[in-house]
């Protein structure tokens, strides 16, 4: 019963966030996503909803991000992204070399605190800083990591990524401005594109309703297709070929005219989205930072916000536009399930797919780059 009170407060506090951002003017600059991720951020170190509750999260995490993909991307204007396809590419390898450059410098200055097989954890920040959580799972084994370090890595990792990700969304669209042009597409497939639903207008009208409700189901049977043909298939391949599957279908239902003017689908998304966000931020809790391996933590920190900060200069020779480097790092940092959460905040829908196709690149090379920095720093 508590469980699911608690998955009900989760559920609902997205509409008071998109309510308190309806009723005032500098909440709604702010952003519902970044909102969401306070009220997130708040709920869990307030430690109201300690790991008890870890149930209810896990399975709202699991749930919400794939049924939101589809919904995000039938509304979408497949024609705009050709016109992103370059800049994408060159921000993704400019990121992989920012992360190369900051794991190598910062285990250069901080190898010396010994800690056994500390060229370990610089593959592991690889692998993450690359791919995503799977990958770090899969360098575990492969590298034969301590479970202690590994699980230093972890929680460190969630605990600066929740910072990082807040900044991101909160101040790195207006900051990296200053360095970086802005987003062309921000006029023509923004989310705040003019004829969008309100899903509350929506939802009190019967005949959208019942269509909205009919692409939901259309959704559901999606993800289960997706996920059935993912649990066919080894554990270091699921994630990739789920997060494909579910993207390649929405963007086919894009095409299809019935699917494409169906209203709401991308304001029961982004409220799906901001349902995730509340989640995931209310999982960093202060526990998780007891007994804080000093060097560890330090060594993640650097990477992180190192790298984002060559990421940003090296983006500013070939002149990629601020959302594509944040969707970049986002989709590589935070891996693929929070690419929708940053565009959000962004209010830029255009540049969902090709965060999407930066993380499942990220997947797929996350282990292997992970592996080789590992042996390349053990030579140091």
């Amino acid at each position: 019963m508590v469980q699911f009170i608690v998955v009900l407060v989760y559920l609902c506090l997205p509409a008071l966030i998109l309510f308190l951002c309806n009723k005032y003017q500098f909440l709604n600059c702010i952003g519902s996503v970044v909102l969401a991720y306070a009220f997130g951020l708040l709920l869990g170190l307030s430690g109201l909803l300690g790991e008890q509750y870890d149930v209810a999260k896990e399975v709202l995490m699991s749930a919400t991000v794939p049924l939101a993909i589809p919904l995000l991307l039938f509304s979408s204007n497949v024609r705009e992204w050709k016109k992103l396809a370059i800049q994408p590419f060159y921000s993704l390898v400019f990121a992989m070399l920012a992360v190369f450059i900051a794991v190598i410098s910062g285990y250069l200055i901080f190898h010396g605190q010994s800690i056994e097989d500390f060229n370990k954890v610089g593959g592991l920040l690889v692998g993450i800083y690359s791919g995503g959580t799977p990958n770090l799972a899969s360098l575990k084994m492969i590298l034969n990591v301590d479970e202690e370090i590994y699980l230093a890595v972890h929680s460190y990792d969630m605990a600066i990524g929740a910072i990082y990700l807040f900044v991101l969304m909160g101040f790195g669209q207006r900051l990296f401005s200053y360095v970086l042009p802005q987003s062309k597409s921000d006029r023509n497939d923004s989310m705040q594109e003019e004829g969008e639903e309100n899903l509350g207008v929506v939802l009190c009208a019967k005949q959208d309703r019942i269509r909205l409700l009919k692409i939901l189901g259309l959704v559901v049977l999606m993800v289960a297709a997706s996920g059935g043909v993912m649990l066919l298939l080894p554990v270091s391949a699921q994630m990739v070929v789920f997060i494909f599957l579910i993207t390649a279908m929405g963007i086919s239902g894009s095409s299809i005219k019935t699917i494409n003017q169906t209203k709401g689908t991308f304001s029961l998304g982004m409220y799906l989205i901001l349902i995730f966000s509340v989640v995931v931020a209310s999982k960093v809790q202060l526990g998780n930072l007891t007994d804080i391996n000093p060097v560890i933590f330090a060594y993640i920190t650097f990477v992180v916000f190192i790298s984002l900060l060559l990421h940003v200069l090296l983006a500013s020779v070939r002149k990629i536009d601020a959302d594509t480097v944040i969707i970049t790092s986002a989709a590589l940092i935070c891996s693929p399930p929070f690419v929708p959460v940053v565009a959000g905040s962004l209010r830029n829908r255009s540049v969902i797919v090709p965060g999407l196709t930066i993380g499942l690149i990220g997947y797929a090379l996350g282990n292997y780059l992970g592996y080789l920095m590992a042996i390349l720093l053990g030579y140091f």
